[in-house]
């Protein structure tokens, strides 16, 4: 049976919750990354594995769990992925809003390597529509700040977020930066796609724009799936951390649509299942590659 990694940092509250609905046979570890609330010893008190790792990120959080797994199938299971709401009904799809988390760190605090390559495949119980919603192209976006971009394409307004990222330029110290992420819907080579605004204002004022390609599998647990490649970045640059909510309710031909909905895939019988959110897979600079699933809940409504 699966390891389940749970990165950890303050979430005394919801840990009883996630640990009563583990599947049988499923070996929770919950990779404390510094919290304050006692979270580590209610896990523990509540039978789960605990180790503490001090180097702050989600992904020495995840690195810690991962080394003190022992099972051939380790599974992440993070409250930085999530849909709501998360009762749904069973036989038809529902409106949803997803919303994405994700830190990118190294064990031993240096610069990381830069993301060359991001994809992310929602499972086949969620679906992504469209149609009826106005597009936006990229050639609207460019040179464009947060408001400038969403005055021209805000018929095509899907999400909403930030970026964290680390600069590095020759023998210089580490350069922070942050800035906000605006998510239209576009098309790209005949099919539906995502525009990314990203943009910043430190150190300089800049402005990134990303095409998320949008393709379906017709086998699996994932049947949506989104995926770019990321520019380089000025000097040497790394994408640190992103947060990203998607979802939008749109009228069209005198109906409501959801640009994102999903049903609640539980067995018969069964008033809710854990399941394959998301998987997660990034390529790095150098070739390196990782790839991890998300595991999330629903309710039978």
């Amino acid at each position: 049976m699966p390891d389940v990694v749970l990165p950890v940092l303050n979430e005394r509250e919801a840990i009883p919750w996630v640990l009563e609905r583990m599947p049988p046979g499923f070996t929770p570890i919950v990779a404390d990354n510094g919290s304050t609330d006692g979270s580590g010893d209610l896990a523990r008190k509540l039978g789960a594995q605990v180790v503490h790792e001090p180097t702050p990120g989600f992904g020495a959080a995840c690195f810690a769990g991962l080394t003190a797994a022992t099972a051939e199938i380790v599974c992440f299971m993070a409250c930085d992925a999530s849909f709501a709401p998360r009762a749904l009904p069973r036989d038809r799809p529902a409106p949803v809003t997803v919303k994405i988390e994700g830190n990118v760190s190294t064990t031993d605090g240096t610069q990381p390597p830069p993301l060359r390559r991001l994809e992310v495949a929602l499972n086949r119980h969620g679906r992504l529509f469209s149609q009826g919603l106005p597009v936006c192209r990229a050639a609207e976006l460019q040179s464009t700040s947060t408001q400038q971009a969403l005055a021209r394409c805000r018929g095509a307004f899907v999400g909403h977020g930030s970026f964290h990222t680390s600069l590095q330029f020759g023998a210089s110290p580490l350069i922070p930066s942050d800035g906000s992420i605006l998510a239209f819907n576009s098309r790209k080579g005949g099919g539906p796609a995502i525009l990314l605004h990203l943009y910043g204002t430190a150190p300089v004022h800049a402005t990134f724009v990303l095409s998320l390609a949008i393709t379906h599998r017709d086998d699996g647990d994932f049947g949506t799936v989104l995926s770019m490649r990321i520019p380089r970045i000025a000097g040497v640059g790394s994408i640190t951390g992103i947060e990203l909510e998607v979802g939008r309710r749109y009228s069209f031909r005198g109906k409501t649509r959801s640009y994102l909905s999903a049903s609640c895939a539980a067995p018969p019988g069964f008033p809710g299942t854990i399941f394959p959110f998301l998987r997660g897979s990034f390529v790095f600079a150098g070739g390196r590659t990782f790839s991890t699933p998300l595991v999330d809940n629903c309710q039978v409504r």
